[in-house]
């Protein structure tokens, strides 16, 4: 999108809502965006935590960068070298310097997801930046000032992890200054009409825009989508693919929903027979579709997506290089 001047610019352009709820936590986001304080966001999977806390740093005005990272995805020896960095020579292997994410996401925002899955020892770390803003890399004895505000997300309850001793009181404290809470999607029924007419004509190569019946319209309304937003673009993508006309039918969406399970995520049904549409995408574009799927799923953790693809991390790291030299 081209920003034209600061006075037509909207942080919130990539969030489809016309839900009350979620129009008042713009205007929340728009006060506490302009503090330095750190903000906690809460959700279920697949509500659109990151895309709140992207809104999060654009109404904020801040001149550094934007950095997101699962913390689901780092493993914990690795967790201090990957914010912090570390000088060349501070460990076998380190042979070239590294700023680190807290280094790169300077004057503006860091995005931790996941937070609710981080050990006690990466716990104590995180702890330490946000009590003193101070960090040192690895190997470095004079301390590095932060300067990224700092946004935190979970699907988890933080409140029961630090009862039953997962999870520190006083990391909780420091994290939410500011607490944000996205209504599942099951909550804001509303945002169906808008979500569905966006998706549906999503541009896609060589895969053709669809509308739905009423039927479908009805079976959509009906459920309570476990798997939130995400899961609602899984279906019409599917369908889209699916779909043999130009609407999509109420039994091709029944279909589909059934082969979701509780937390949303597909059930593999080999005996369910798949209806190609009449022009056949290339198979590249499936793989692609195939690969990204599983990567949603995983949450971006490659180990995992190339376990529910059945192929080995490896081949999947291969692949991913290969859709980046065609699609730079």
């Amino acid at each position: 999108m081209t920003v034209a001047s600061s006075s037509d610019f909207n942080p919130f352009a990539g969030i489809l809502t016309t839900s009350k709820k979620m129009l008042s936590l713009f205007q929340f986001i728009k006060v506490v965006a302009l503090t330095e304080e750190p903000v906690l966001i809460f959700g279920e999977t697949g509500v659109g935590k990151e895309l709140f806390a992207r809104a999060i740093h654009d109404a904020s005005g801040r001149k550094g960068q934007y950095v997101a990272i699962n913390l689901g995805g780092v493993e914990d020896a690795m967790l201090a070298d990957t914010l912090f960095g570390h000088r060349d020579g501070a460990y076998t292997g380190a042979e070239d310097k590294r700023e680190g994410l807290c280094h790169a996401a300077r004057g503006g925002t860091l995005f931790l997801d996941e937070i609710g899955d981080l050990s006690h020892s990466s716990q104590v770390k995180l702890l330490r930046l946000l009590e003193n803003g101070e960090y040192y890399p690895l190997g470095v004895d004079t301390p590095h000032q932060n300067e990224a505000r700092i946004v935190a997300a979970t699907n988890k309850d933080l409140g029961s992890l630090v009862e039953v001793g997962k999870f520190r009181r006083d990391l909780l404290y420091r994290l939410s200054t500011f607490q944000i809470t996205i209504p599942p999607l099951r909550e804001r029924k509303e945002d169906l009409p808008i979500l569905c007419t966006h998706w549906l004509k999503e541009e896609m190569e060589t895969i053709p825009t669809k509308s739905l019946t009423s039927e479908a319209i009805r079976l959509l309304a009906e459920y309570s989508f476990p798997g939130n937003v995400r899961e609602l673009r899984r279906i019409l993508l599917r369908a889209r693919i699916l779909c043999p006309g130009d609407a999509i039918e109420g039994a091709l969406v029944s279909t589909l929903l059934k082969e979701t399970d509780y937390e949303g995520n597909r059930v593999a049904r080999h005996e369910t027979s798949i209806v190609f549409p009449e022009k056949l995408p290339p198979i590249r574009v499936l793989i692609d579709e195939l690969i990204k799927e599983a990567l949603r799923r995983s949450e971006g953790r490659q180990n995992e997506a190339a376990a529910m693809l059945g192929i080995t991390p490896q081949a999947l790291s291969k692949r991913l290089k290969q859709q980046r030299s065609i699609y730079p």
